[in-house]
């Protein structure tokens, strides 16, 4: 996995110096221009037998009995108890600039205990936003994202088959009151804060549209002053502003994945002078007792005689080696995987160094 890892960033190296510009559409957020989270509650139907058991999930007897009042069947005091309707949650992001009409992606997540969505439909369900008012209204077959069946003894599950999607199974009914084109300044929000990348952001703003416009508030944001860029409207400017390019800074960084041993690591990542040494010990411990027994018609009583054999073992390691000033991790790591070294220990060495106080970057380990 190392090696994999190794190879593709060194394949990389070259092409990454050549495209170190980045939009700064790709760096930043637009005040404003941001989605809005929906939620509701709704009723899947049409499952095979696989739907909530009303008796431990009443809340869908009581959404299914309100849905079908006001379709006018009247339920009241009857007994009904089907396997195949299931209580749902559905979630659901309303871009910025969503007009009436325009269709959107939904979620639908089981809240009882149905067994499978598959094959469901979603019953119109309202979509409210955090003032409670209604944006839009969800309906379709649900997708499920896995599939399950038992047997009488056995059964098997892949996936996740209580979830799933509806693909533009919402339907916007109420836009978002926002005046876009009358602001007069617009910030840019970065999504990594960093003062370097704010400046550059700032000045190549400036230089693109030849008039000061762009002043850096703090590391995280840019304000744009859009009266003075001489356009037509706000969404004229950023359409031009997205597409400038700058060079992001980037703080050193290395993550690591004990999991899967995999490392990754920035290019600014560096190691002062510092020596290494790994190896490791091996205790094995057996127990082999004897049974020692009298012969037949003869006097005497069985005996267990412990056997236990200890053994030490040394691994081969890295006997004591010296890291140069001037050595990058990459270059580090890459005399390890050339010396074999097992990626949990390499993980090990690279927290060691950092404990050390000589690896200059943001260890992250997941």
């Amino acid at each position: 996995m190392i090696r994999l890892v190794l190879a593709l960033v060194l394949a990389l190296a070259p092409l990454a110096a050549q495209a170190s510009q980045v939009r700064i559409k790709d760096l930043v957020e637009f005040d404003g221009v941001r989605g809005n989270d929906l939620v509701g509650y709704g009723l899947v139907v049409g499952l095979n037998g696989t739907g909530d058991g009303l008796r431990n999930a009443p809340f869908t007897e009581e959404i299914m009995s309100t849905i079908l009042e006001r379709l006018g069947v009247n339920v009241s005091g009857e007994q009904f108890r089907p396997r195949n309707v299931a209580a749902v949650l559905v979630t659901a992001d309303l871009p910025p600039f969503s007009r009436t009409g325009s269709r959107i992606d939904v979620t639908v997540s089981a809240i009882g205990d149905a067994d499978s969505l598959l094959g469901g439909t979603l019953v119109m369900t309202p979509l409210n936003a955090a003032d409670g008012q209604v944006y839009a209204v969800a309906q379709g077959t649900v997708i499920a994202g896995g599939v399950s069946a038992e047997g009488a003894a056995a059964s098997v599950t892949q996936g996740v088959p209580t979830a799933g999607s509806i693909p533009a199974g919402g339907r916007v009914e109420r836009e978002i009151d926002f005046d876009f084109s009358g602001l007069d300044v617009v910030r840019l929000a970065l999504r990594t804060p960093d003062f370097t990348t704010a400046a550059r952001i700032e000045q190549a703003i400036n230089g693109s549209l030849n008039r000061a416009v762009a002043r850096m508030l703090d590391a995280g944001t840019v304000s744009v002053n859009i009266a003075a860029t001489a356009t037509a409207s706000p969404a004229h400017a950023l359409s031009r502003i997205e597409n400038i390019t700058v060079e992001p800074e980037r703080r050193a960084r290395v993550v690591v994945d004990q999991r899967s041993g995999t490392i990754v690591m920035g290019e600014d990542v560096r190691i002062s002078r510092v020596a290494v040494s790994q190896g490791g010990l091996t205790l094995r411990v057996e127990e082999a007792p004897l049974v020692s027994q009298p012969n037949p018609f003869a006097e005497g009583e069985t005996v267990v005689v412990p056997r236990t054999n200890v053994e030490i073992e040394q691994e081969p390691g890295i006997g004591l080696a010296e890291v140069p000033e001037t050595a990058s991790l990459s270059d580090v790591v890459t005399g390890l995987n050339a010396l074999g070294v097992a990626p949990r220990d390499m993980i090990d060495i690279l927290k060691s160094i950092k404990a050390a106080g000589a690896l200059h970057a943001d260890f992250v380990v997941q």
